[in-house]
């Protein structure tokens, strides 16, 4: 999702000074972020919170802007930083020439980091391994902006907030938010304008000093979205063991993250969804949240119950071009205020400009019913269902040709209303912008297949209209078939959308994966596009690049032209393998399994584009959101078309096809689910494949047919 902000002249303001940045979206690649949502903390590497995009936030609200550790007159040298999970960190620093008789380092600093709902602890551990008496005096700075998130993206440096002394720390406050900063112990000098807490510290050889700062930080009205019980995880945890430890250690950190991104409806707290990441988007986001609960449905239903709950209680039920709400419409996101950003661009709170999230929406709702969701769970929200179908035939096809389609009329929303949503992504081969209304490939693939797995949703449940959406659903096969391919030199392929006048927007993106194996597409049209998601353009060695390297307008930093989606990756790695092309897949996931081994298995939202041929290791793209839980959720999307897995729990069978798992066996894997039980599989190094699964589901072992 894209609320990426301008880009302004970098202007000197004296001669020979350094460029300005104000204006900027921060970067935050080689940031260290730990999360618990609503919560997260930002910091540089070595653990120091001093600037930028750093800090304390909580509920999109910035409660610590600076909290830095100096000793007077003593040089700190870090020489470690490290997660030690998803919501807990640590540094460890040398205070240079302290007590040291040798070269050796005498005295050194910990700090302990970890967030929960609502608060920062951080632990100061400050030990004397010398053989020297020390004393000396620690600094901690604590300030704040308590800025709203939308104003730290626009890279603004808003004024420092005055803090308000107490016994033992610092109080902020604005509005309706409140922040409270406190130590233990109490310190022995205390500056309330500056924000500065002081220590005295004498340490004998062999003795440790500790101090607790502990910051918390609370909006009156509550959490908009607030977090689960710690203990109420909806959803299996996986484990694998394979003969490539990257991917358990993919798997294993994606699992920690997701779990850290769980919020809850307030309106109904047993319902929880992921939140779409940090630091840019930790709230409900539609299609974010549709898609990584779809991704993790071989974990159980649990997630994408709540997830299709809370949405439908927020779903359209009337017409507004300010919200771009309509009935039956699944939104977009939710925020607590309404965002303003730059030059008249501004979201309300509550935003419905998503195109895709409604046939996401039924598409889930058909999945998670396929992998065991409990009938009279599905049943309760068929009619969301029905009024979500709807909507694409009334609204989400407004001028009646048959594709969906989308505009902005409100002159401040998304230009794009995809999943590629930034103003430049939907383009011409030669590089020109296409005019809205845009009707995207990929979103025809999506209501293809709501309109098909709604239609079986409804006559398994004995409601009409099951014959009228399986119709509708081939009309809409046909007209793809007949408006969006088009040929260059290298054969025929979909063009990315049709513009204003229905013309085809003839680039070449990754959202060919999009449509494989959703029913679009018949074999040979899925064979010409394994074939072009495989070429050097598309495929970079570490994933598919989002525009080909060969279009007009492509750079491997543009966000959607050229950059790298784990998740869109992914959903191509899956297309392919539901296709048929399995052998096209394996390249491709190898790819994030190296690009994964960069971003110590943490992989982010996006990243450069460059590919392999000229670098062994992707490139960040700078302002992306890591963790963020479709990259995550795709280790559990991976997997599941290693071992070529689908379930049909209505019809009885479980299938399994481990199409390319050849180069990660022997493998197992615990933690699965389906039906409601326990699902273990594990193929040998011979391919043997051995499966425990529920009592009452046949077993399909299948492989893929020859080509």
């Amino acid at each position: 999702m894209d609320t990426t902000v301008k880009t302004h002249d970098i202007t000197k303001s004296v001669a020979g000074a350094a460029p300005s940045i104000e204006g900027l979206q921060p970067f935050l690649h080689d940031a260290c972020v730990t999360l618990y949502a609503p919560s997260f903390a930002i910091s540089h590497p070595d653990g120091q919170i001093d600037g930028g995009v750093d800090g304390f936030f909580h509920g999109d609200s910035r409660a610590l802007a600076r909290l830095t550790v100096a000793a007077d007159g003593v040089a700190l040298a870090p020489v470690r930083g490290a997660l030690d999970g998803a919501d807990r960190a640590s540094f460890r620093a040398v205070l240079r020439g302290l007590g040291e008789d040798t070269a050796d380092p005498a005295v050194t600093l910990r700090r302990i980091r970890r967030v929960t709902p609502g608060r920062l602890e951080e632990t100061l551990e400050v030990t004397n391994a010398g053989r020297q008496n020390v004393r000396f005096r620690l600094a901690v700075t604590a300030t704040t902006d308590l800025a709203p998130m939308e104003r730290v993206k626009t890279g603004e440096t808003l004024p420092t907030a005055p803090a308000t002394a107490f016994g033992s720390g610092l109080d902020w406050s604005r509005g309706a938010f409140a922040v409270r900063l406190a130590s233990t112990p109490r310190p022995t000098a205390l500056d309330a304008a500056t924000g500065r807490l002081e220590y005295e510290i004498g340490l004998a050889p062999g003795e440790t000093w500790t101090a607790v700062l502990r910051c918390d930080a609370a909006h009156e009205d509550g959490d908009q979205f607030p977090a689960p019980a710690a203990d109420t995880l909806p959803w299996s945890t996986p484990v694998l063991r394979s003969s490539d430890r990257r991917f358990d250690h993919w798997l294993g950190q994606s699992a920690a993250d997701l779990d850290r991104l769980r919020l809850t409806d307030p309106e109904a707290p047993a319902d929880q969804f992921l939140a779409a990441g940090a630091p840019w988007f930790l709230t409900l986001f539609g299609r974010d949240s549709l898609w990584a609960a779809r991704m993790l449905l071989p974990l159980g239903t649990g997630l994408a119950a709540g997830t299709l709950r809370t949405l439908a209680r927020r779903q359209g039920a009337a017409s507004d071009p300010d919200t771009q709400e309509q009935p039956g419409k699944i939104l977009h996101e939710v925020r607590r205020a309404a965002q303003e950003f730059h030059d008249g661009f501004g979201l309300p709170p509550v935003y419905y400009g998503t195109v895709d999230a409604t046939p996401l929406w039924v598409t889930l709702l058909h999945d998670s019913w396929r992998w065991g969701l409990a009938p009279e769970q599905v049943e309760q929200l068929l009619p969301n269902a029905e009024s979500a179908l709807a909507w694409m035939r009334d609204h989400g096809d407004a001028d009646g040709d048959g594709f969906l389609k989308y505009i902005d009329l409100t002159g401040r929303g998304l230009a794009n209303q995809g999943w590629k949503d930034s103003g430049d992504a939907i383009r011409h081969r030669d590089g020109r912008l296409a005019a809205a209304p845009i009707a995207l490939c990929e979103v025809q693939a999506y209501a293809y297949e709501a309109a098909r797995g709604g239609a079986a949703l409804l006559r398994a449940f004995g409601r009409p209209g099951a014959d009228e959406w399986e119709e509708w659903a081939e009309r809409l096969r046909d007209r793809f078939r007949s408006h969006f391919w088009v040929e260059d030199e290298r054969g025929p392929y979909p063009a990315v959308a049709l513009d204003r006048d229905r013309r085809p927007v003839d680039s070449v993106t990754s959202g060919f994966g999009h449509l494989l194996g959703t029913g679009l597409l018949d074999h040979e049209e899925s064979a010409l596009l394994a074939a072009r998601l495989s070429a050097p353009d598309l495929d970079s060695g570490h994933g598919l690049r989002t525009l080909s390297s060969g279009s007009v307008g492509y750079n491997p930093y543009g966000y959607h032209i050229g950059s790298i989606w784990p998740h869109d990756t992914a959903i191509a790695v899956h297309g392919l393998v539901r296709a048929g092309f399995p052998d096209e897949a394996g390249p491709l996931a190898a790819g994030l399994l190296t690009a994964s081994e960069s971003f110590d298995a943490r992989l982010p939202e996006l990243f450069a584009g460059h590919g392999a041929a000229t670098d062994t290791w992707p490139s960040p793209y700078p302002a992306s959101c890591r963790p963020q839980a479709w990259a995550a959720a795709s280790s559990v999307l991976v997997l599941q078309s290693l071992l070529g897995l689908s379930a049909d729990v209505p019809g009885g069978t479980l299938t399994v096809a481990p199409g390319f798992a050849e180069a990660y066996r022997p493998l197992a894997v615990t933690g699965f689910e389906v039906a409601g039980g326990r699902l273990d599989i594990s193929v040998e190094a011979d391919g043997t494949a051995r499966i425990e699964a529920p009592a009452g589901l046949e077993v399909k072992r299948e492989y893929p047919a020859p080509r």
